[in-house]
């Protein structure tokens, strides 16, 4: 069923008679929204996606599917609208891998042979072998993902294909496209990729392109023939327009004119970007007015969460690349997601962040992208799965019975209550801790052997406890961030505002601890779906009403509430830091000693 939310123009100001549609599918639903030039959401529209898990860590969807969705919510939120008012379209969605076929027809990517579910998702970890092996290496392409490959990334996806699945898959493919690069393709008949997918998870290094040395070294040197036709030949900047815009066919398929402008896509995280870090900040004394936009991180936070931020005109130096060429001796893996972002003139080199990406997000400009690859998904896993959750939901639903966010409103008013003789909800936290990486840890330490981990629990399961966890779980996450930011800052950038957006950018604690963690202010848009204003920015600038995304991006994005951090919490958030820190340690040291119990059994 489609959940429709029609917004209405501030102040009775008139409507305007120029949109663009904005498509976002991330990892369970596709979404899309109708967009006026201004960046204000007219309507939205939104549709369940499948998810199957046929082994352990092996996630695949269904392109089909997938764009059959899209034509849904697509046709929902232009229904009524006199279809030349819509000027463009962008797509952004999650970094998975769609494999079709000579004929561009779904091809199975797992043992089942159902060539429907023909989509490795972005959070499939079963490649993790395959890059460990790629790190080890040592291609130069890896200085260009903090030195190591993630199996998060296409190349270990890409050989993990062609050593288990040959038959039934390899020998078929005849295209590998990113999810958002398929979407334009079906779009438009383009076969032009984003730079923005090729770059972030494919080693595509512009100027220069395709690294055939790398492809030859992991043994996918099949991929180099015919000018990489399979995995993406031509190029281009995300927003440029493609083709000559809707097919005759994907018109009809969406609602939508024949023609109609198509902006080269976006990853969802990215798009969230575009949809916040750009917005004119004055009159809102932030740190970051009068700066340049290198001063600012964006966070888009979901299931997983990314941080997007652009950094200072620095050059690269040779203390940098011997810490990432140090990192690589010590660490080669990776996983987990919120995604820290950070964007500068020229490229830095951040040990466990991926990139430094060469227009990713913002034509010619470097994006350095680090995350955490479980952020709701970790909050949900801990609270659903406590005894007291039961009760939680009761007590939610008597108090929000018409609400589906009952389970965190009532949390945090919970947390309120529990705190009434304290100075701060954060200090209730002070004697647990919580290390958050139960997928691994993506940024900064690039480790997916990492495990969670929680430390100060007893033997009481009251509603409290739980309270307490959940709070700790998200201290845990906006330390995480810290983490990144650390990292990131220690090679240069220099990050002092962050913007959040994403479906947790809704739960006010969330936002409060990680001001409260990072010492940052931290700004929400007037527009709760960024994401979707961001990828209505790529229909924007494909149609040319826009000069450059810059522009687009200063013109849709708007400043809404901005939450600054208690000072006060200072010293409490530096001691629980310190605990953060050793948890990971301590984590390293556990494992090497159970490590080396199995190399002395006889």
């Amino acid at each position: 069923m489609i959940e429709l939310l029609k917004m209405k123009e501030p102040g009775g100001v008139p409507m305007d008679d120029v949109y663009y549609v904005g498509v976002d599918v991330g990892t369970a639903s596709v979404r899309a929204a109708l967009v006026t030039r201004h960046g204000r959401l007219k309507t939205t529209a939104q549709e369940p996606i499948s998810i199957w898990e046929p082994h352990t860590d092996h996630y695949v969807q269904s392109s089909d599917e997938i764009w059959i969705k899209c034509c849904v919510v697509v046709k929902e939120v232009t229904r009524g609208l006199d279809k030349s008012q819509v000027r463009g379209i962008g797509f952004d969605a999650t970094c998975s891998l769609v494999v079709l076929d000579q004929s561009f027809q779904p091809v199975a990517v797992n043992q089942d042979g159902e060539n429907q579910r023909n989509v490795v998702m972005w959070m499939d970890h079963r490649a993790a072998e395959q890059a460990a092996r790629i790190t080890s290496g040592g291609h130069s392409v890896l200085n260009r993902v903090g030195g190591v490959m993630s199996p998060e990334m296409q190349p270990p996806k890409l050989l993990w294909l062609k050593e288990n699945l040959r038959e039934i898959c390899w020998n078929k493919a005849a295209h590998f496209f990113d999810l958002p690069d398929f979407l334009s393709w079906k779009a438009t008949g383009s076969l032009t990729r984003s730079l923005c997918t090729l770059v972030c998870k494919w080693t595509y290094c512009p100027p220069e392109g395709w690294d055939v040395s790398f492809w030859t070294s992991i043994g996918l040197k099949d991929l180099t023939e015919s000018n990489f036709s399979k995995i993406g030949s031509e190029t281009c900047s995300p927003g440029s327009p493609l083709g000559d815009g809707l097919t005759q066919e994907a018109a009809a398929d969406l609602g939508l004119d024949p023609g109609t402008a198509v902006g080269a896509s976006l990853i969802d995280a990215h798009a969230g970007g575009l949809g916040v870090i750009g917005a004119d900040v004055k009159g809102f004394q932030l740190p970051c007015e009068g700066q340049p936009i290198t001063s600012r991180m964006a966070m888009i936070c979901g299931t997983s969460s990314c941080h997007m931020a652009v950094a200072s005109n620095s050059s690269v130096c040779h203390s940098q690349n011997l810490r990432v060429c140090l990192y690589l001796h010590r660490y080669y893996s990776l996983s987990a997601v919120m995604y820290n972002y950070q964007i500068s003139e020229r490229p830095l080199f951040v040990p466990g962040v991926w990139g430094p990406c060469l227009s990713a997000m913002v034509p010619d400009l470097w994006l350095n992208e680090g995350g955490q690859s479980a952020t709701g998904r970790l909050i949900d896993h801990v609270v659903k799965g406590h005894a007291a959750y039961t009760l939680l939901q009761e007590k939610a639903r008597r108090r929000c019975p018409a609400t589906g966010d009952g389970i965190y409103s009532y949390l945090n008013g919970h947390l309120s209550r529990m705190a009434a003789s304290c100075s701060a909800v954060d200090l209730l936290g002070s004697s647990l801790h919580v290390w958050p990486d139960f997928h691994g840890n993506r940024s900064p330490l690039a480790d997916p052997t990492l495990k969670g981990m929680v430390v100060g629990l007893s033997l009481s399961q009251t509603l409290d406890d739980l309270a307490v966890l959940y709070l700790c779980t998200l201290q845990a996450l906006a330390l995480g961030t810290l983490h990144i930011l650390e990292a990131m800052k220690e090679a240069g950038h220099d990050i002092k505002t962050i913007f959040l957006c994403g479906g947790l950018s809704k739960n006010a604690l969330f936002v409060q601890v990680h001001a409260n963690a990072t010492g940052l202010p931290v700004v929400l848009p007037d527009q709760t779906e960024a994401v979707l204003v961001g990828a209505a920015v790529l229909g924007a600038c494909a149609s040319q009403d826009h000069g450059t995304i810059q522009d687009a991006m200063s013109e849709m994005a708007k400043v809404g509430n901005v939450v600054e951090p208690d000072h006060n919490l200072l010293s409490f958030y530096q001691r629980k830091y310190k605990v953060f820190r050793l948890l990971a340690d301590h984590q390293r040291e556990y494992q090497a000693l159970m490590n080396t119990f199995g190399a002395d059994c006889p």
